[in-house]
């Protein structure tokens, strides 16, 4: 049970890894509507419907209210590299034969704080490895792009990525 549905009590479905082995998110009551986004192409925050704070990642109580009532906001999806390292090997397969590559933390313009986890590419079609990790700088402005992966079971999923603005 991923945390969010250890939170709301919500059934969680892990639905197995993309066709090429990567590890896909397990999706939950919580988070559904930010991967629906997703695969719409529109990143989406959750946000408190009582005092209008952002939230992410989703979960049922806002954390400066307390308020249970939430709706979701599409954002820009532009931000800044806030960090990033470089992994290297022994990684899981198939990451292993990709190593070694970026992985960044995002922080959005529209809520600084708020900030994800991904990898920088050239294009939603980019591989994990395509960018120079020493060409990376702290600061650099970036937006989303997504991503389609096809999970074993035949379902989509579309994963945020990170481009240079």
């Amino acid at each position: 049970m991923s945390n969010a549905a250890a939170f709301s009590g919500g059934y969680v479905a892990n639905l197995g890894p993309s066709e090429e082995g990567f590890l896909m998110p397990a999706v939950d009551n919580e988070g559904g509507f930010f991967w629906e986004g997703t695969l719409a192409g529109e990143l989406r925050i959750q946000a408190c419907n009582s005092c209008g704070k952002l939230r992410h990642p989703p979960r049922p109580m806002c954390p400066s209210c307390r308020s249970t009532s939430r709706g979701w906001k599409r954002v820009e999806g532009k931000g800044t590299i806030w960090s990033f390292v470089v992994p290297h090997p022994p990684l899981l397969e198939p990451y292993s034969s990709l190593a070694p590559y970026n992985v960044i933390v995002v922080a959005l313009d529209e809520h600084p704080t708020i900030r994800f986890v991904g990898n920088l590419v050239s294009g939603p079609e980019g591989e994990l490895n395509e960018i120079d990790p020493n060409s990376i700088r702290i600061g650099e402005p970036v937006e989303v792009v997504f991503k389609r992966f096809r999970r074993t079971d035949g379902s989509q999923e579309a994963l945020p990525f990170w481009v240079r603005a």
